[in-house]
């Protein structure tokens, strides 16, 4: 037996539990990085390449910066132009049609946060409950033994159950870290368009 499986074993199964979310959570964190940069959450670039092209009278033209991108801020803006050159759609229809674009890219560059916001706050959970079961444990242990009891067989009962509140917050605090960071890529991603749809909505023309 390994020594990685002795210590899963002394946690009993609330550290197997904690095991398996630590593997969950690496494998969100690592496909969140992949995601965001797929989704081009740090690439404004293009969009502002865009946007100063429009604000010179560019028109349609505006749009060549924008082509072949697939980014967040590169979606909204191509269809703020779009709309903002429809003569068939007033300046409120094309806002609203800007938002919705806008709203389900940012819900896409929000996938897979709720599911590490879940980590972070159950993780904790998991292992104070392990430790609740064990000292439990140690303590029925310590009641059998009567006047036998040996106190450092309950200390090191007492330790063992420690295991699994520690373990908790070893995966707990990189799932929030991570959690806060991508949550802060996000609003500036909102910022990002907010901004580019202002300006885009308050020059040029059709």
């Amino acid at each position: 037996m390994t020594g990685f499986q002795e210590f899963l074993l002394t946690g009993g199964p609330a550290l197997w539990a904690i095991a398996a979310l630590s593997v969950v959570t690496l494998a969100l964190i690592l496909w969140k990085l992949w995601d965001m940069a797929r989704l081009g959450a740090w690439s404004r670039g293009p969009a502002e390449a865009a946007v100063a092209s429009w604000q010179s009278g560019a028109g349609q033209g505006a749009l060549v910066p924008l082509a072949g991108r697939s980014g967040l801020r590169s979606r909204m803006l191509r269809r703020a132009i779009e709309a903002r050159l429809d003569p068939a759609m007033t300046d409120a229809q094309a806002r609203e049609d800007t938002a919705r674009i806008a709203k389900g890219a940012l819900m896409q560059a929000r996938r897979g946060l709720r599911a590490l916001e879940l980590i972070a706050t159950i993780a904790p959970l998991i292992g104070l409950l392990g430790t609740v079961l064990g000292m439990i444990e140690a303590f029925q242990a310590l009641q059998a033994a009567g006047n036998r009891a040996d106190p450092a067989a309950l200390a090191g009962g007492i330790w063992q159950a420690l295991l699994t509140t520690a373990a908790g917050m070893a995966v707990a605090i990189p799932a929030s870290m991570a959690l806060s960071w991508y949550d802060s890529i996000c609003e500036r991603v909102q910022a990002d368009m907010e901004d580019l749809a202002t300006r885009v909505f308050t020059s040029g023309g059709r």
